[in-house]
């Protein structure tokens, strides 16, 4: 069976209804930079998305062809992930979409090398024609945070961050959002195939003790 990234690490990826904290160890991404409204039709996100998913399935699918991955196993590509901000913002603006700035992600397996990410993009550039030079491999450890499920539009979450917060102000934290940390999203729900009102979105905020 195909390892499952959500399932067996449950912590990271299939939090509660209410806040909880953890320790998010160093992981490894496939990673791509930009700014912009992701909604966006054929915009700097959707472009980014195309290529993300092209170099995660080249990795997951080399078992089938001529290269060999060193401790390759199979597994599930985990879920789409993303860091936002915005210059000058205390948090997210929701209303203001055309100034986000965003690291969209996907973790990769342990077993991938930075030498086969190159592999990989030289693949995906041969075979797909798509320009991959913007995607990075990128390790990056979270470390101390809180994080929740958010059930429903992403415009909605305003409401369950302050749930967030309201959880740290009672428990001796508070939100540590930086340079170097991020507003963090995980996509658990395709928002291409699911009702705004049903998608499920682990938010995730690095946090700090008073």
């Amino acid at each position: 069976m195909a390892f499952d990234y959500k399932k067996e690490y449950k912590e990271f990826y299939l939090p509660k209804d209410k806040p909880e904290i953890v320790t998010v160890p160093k992981m490894n991404f496939i990673a791509i930079r930009g700014k912009g409204n992701p909604n966006e039709e054929g915009g700097e996100y959707q472009l980014a998305m195309a290529v993300m998913y092209a170099l995660a399935y080249t990795i997951k699918m080399s078992k089938m062809g001529n290269h060999r991955i060193d401790g390759y196993f199979d597994y599930v590509v985990p879920p789409l992930e993303g860091f936002w901000w915005q210059d000058g913002i205390d948090g997210i603006d929701y209303s203001s979409k055309q100034t986000y700035k965003w690291i969209s992600l996907i973790r990769l397996p342990e077993f991938v090398t930075e030498e086969e990410f190159e592999w990989a993009k030289e693949e995906a550039e041969r075979k797909k024609g798509l320009d991959c030079s913007k995607a990075e491999f990128l390790t990056y450890e979270e470390g101390l945070c809180v994080q929740i499920m958010h059930h429903g539009d992403f415009d909605d979450e305003p409401a369950t961050v302050k749930i967030m917060d309201d959880y740290l102000d009672e428990n001796g934290y508070v939100t540590d959002i930086t340079a170097e940390r991020y507003h963090h999203e995980i996509y658990l729900s395709d928002a291409r195939k699911v009702a705004r009102d049903k998608l499920k979105t682990v938010i995730r905020h690095p946090i700090k003790k008073i």
